[in-house]
Parts: structure tokens; C-alpha cells; sequence
């Protein structure tokens, strides 16, 4: 959490306009109004532009990093993430539907929110139609042959898109960031993300069974299908919401839930804070470098997957025990 503190203020503070942590604090303090020797253009940058920005890239990381947790406990593999199921091809699907539409920027999020859910939607409609073989594998594999014809789509929009106004405008939201992002989009964001994370904390507990065979979780007195379908649509509510507002940012729910279980073990009821606080400062520390490493802003998706690629890499070569 300090280290969290730490990214917030740096990232208040550090951009094309520097201020000093003194000069964010007393700002913070005296509100967006200014007032109390802040300059006015002080209050503006803080509260109109970074602020919104930072709170938006620690909701995206703490939901990206749970859901990760969830997914990987579920399904009882360290190789899923929030993109297994489709969600994040139905969301982009939908938002770039939005941009072909010519639609505003709330519709566009909308579209994109909507996309999402429909993908895991027809996702669980496959699996409880096909009950001959191993439910998390139907489930997974379902999920990939969905997010492929989404992704399918996409290229299709993006062939029949506009080169000169839409199809930058579509490349740009795949690509993920949080350049655009505003206090409204934050509030929008935040009421599916608590939504989601509520059921995954309540039944924290119950994810550990998962880890069982399923006749084992029946003995036990909890039916693993509904359990599972419930953390599905939880993981995906949250996933959704943030992926609406930030575009495409990979990795991060499937590299956070490993570092975080190195640190805590898999005891989800440990996992799940962990994978929070580490998916926020992850995706804030990459913001923060994204938007000040170069004169161009660098695409947040570009960076979490150059910075999770090879991290990931490292931990398979460094692994010594099964997860």
C-alpha cells in the first residue's frame, strides 16, 4: 500500500507540466477550486486531468488483477486470464462496432461494455449445452473459438473502416490507454467493478474448493457448476467495466495473480487483496511511464505487454513448484 501511495503521488506530479509533491498535496487539500496560494492552472492539471487518469488506472489494475485471480482459481490453471473467455474480444468487438457507427465516446463504452458480456454470455450458453466432456475445459475451449470469430470481426471492421478517421480511432482503442480518460468515465466504471468484487470477496472461501475435483466440492456441500458460473460472471462484470474505458490492456490479469501468489500462497482469501493492490500499481506504474517516457504517449497496452511478456517468461523459467 505504500509503495501504491507512492505511484498516486508520482503520478499526480510528474508529467509535461512537473509539479513538486508539496505543490500536489497542497492542492489535494484544498480542493479543485483552488485557493490557499494554489494557482489555479495547478488545481486544473491535478484535479481535471491527472487525477482522473490515476484513479482510472488503479480500478483498471485492481480489476484486471482480481479477475485474473478468480480465473486462473476457477479453472484451476495459471495460463488463463480475463481474455480466455472472450471478454476482452467481445469488448473490443462492440467498441469498434461503436466507431464504424460513428456513435459518441459514452456509446462507444457502452458498446464496448455490452460486447464484453455478450461474448461470456454465448461463452456459458456453449458450455451448459455440451456436457459430454470436462466443464472447465469446455468452458475454455469455448471461450477461445468465440473470442477468435470476435477477433475475426474486428479485422473485418477494420478493413471496411474509413483509413483516414475511423480506423486510427479503432487501432488506437485496441491498442489500450487512458489518455482520454475522464472523472465521468471512472464514475461510470466503478459501480460494475464493486459489483463484481463483492461476490468474489464473499465467497473467497469457496474458490479454495475449487482446487478439488468436483465430486470432492459436492461431498462438501457446494455445487462447483454454480459456484463457477457465479465467479464467471463477477470476474467478467468487472473486467467489462474497466476494458469499456480503457480499451485493450493484456497481461496484466494473468502475470499480477502469479506475482501476488508468490508473495501470499494461493489461498484466495490472501490472493485476492493482493492481486488488487498489485494489479493497481502495476497498471499505474505503466501509465505514469507510458505518458512520460517519450514525447509521444506510448499505448498502455504496448507497454504492460512489453513489460508482462518477458516477466512472464522469467517466472516460468524461475519456477520450481507447481502453482
Amino acid at each position: 500500500m505504500a509503495l501504491l501511495g507512492l505511484l498516486v503521488l508520482a503520478g499526480l506530479a510528474v508529467g509535461k507540466y512537473p509539479l513538486s509533491p508539496s505543490a500536489v498535496l497542497a492542492t489535494l487539500v484544498n480542493g479543485p477550486a483552488g485557493g490557499g496560494g494554489v494557482p489555479d492552472a495547478v488545481a486544473t492539471v491535478v484535479w481535471n486531468l491527472r487525477l482522473p487518469r490515476v484513479l482510472a488506472g488503479i480500478l483498471v489494475g485492481a480489476a484486471l488483477g482480481a479477475a485474473g485471480a478468480a480465473y486462473q482459481g476457477m479453472f484451476r490453471n495459471p495460463l488463463v486470464s480475463p481474455d480466455m473467455l472472450g471478454v476482452s474480444a467481445g469488448a473490443g468487438l462492440g467498441a469498434l462496432v461503436g466507431i464504424y457507427l460513428g456513435l459518441p465516446v459514452a456509446l462507444v463504452q457502452a458498446f464496448a461494455f455490452a460486447g464484453g458480456l455478450a461474448a461470456v454470455a454465448m461463452v456459458l450458453a456453449i458450455a451448459a449445452r455440451v456436457r459430454r466432456h470436462d466443464p472447465v475445459l469446455v468452458l475454455v475451449l469455448a471461450g477461445v473459438a468465440v473470442g477468435t470469430v470476435a477477433g475475426a470481426f474486428i479485422s473485418l471492421l477494420k478493413i471496411l473502416a474509413d483509413p483516414n478517421t475511423q480506423l486510427p480511432a479503432m487501432t488506437y482503442w485496441l491498442l489500450g490507454g487512458l489518455v482520454a480518460v475522464t472523472g465521468a468515465d471512472v464514475r461510470s466504471a466503478a459501480p460494475g467493478v464493486l459489483l463484481g468484487l463483492v461476490p468474489l470477496a464473499l465467497l473467497r472461501w469457496r474458490v479454495n474448493l475449487l482446487s478439488l475435483p468436483d465430486e470432492e466440492v459436492l461431498a462438501l456441500g457446494v455445487s462447483p457448476g454454480r459456484l463457477r458460473a457465479g465467479l464467471v460472471a463477477a470476474a467478467t462484470l468487472m473486467t467489462a467495466s474497466v476494458v469499456s474505458i480503457s480499451g485493450l490492456v493484456g497481461w496484466v490479469g494473468l502475470v499480477v495473480p502469479h506475482v501476488a501468489r508468490m508473495l501470499v500462497g494461493p489461498d484466495f482469501r490472501r490472493l485476492l487483496p493482493m492481486s488488487l493492490v498489485l494489479g493497481a500499481v502495476f497498471v499505474l506504474a505503466a501509465d505514469t511511464v507510458a505518458r512520460t517516457a517519450a514525447s509521444t504517449e506510448i499505448p498502455l497496452g504496448v507497454l504492460t505487454a512489453l513489460a508482462g511478456g518477458p516477466f512472464f517468461l522469467w517466472l516460468l523459467a524461475r519456477a520450481r513448484r507447481v502453482w
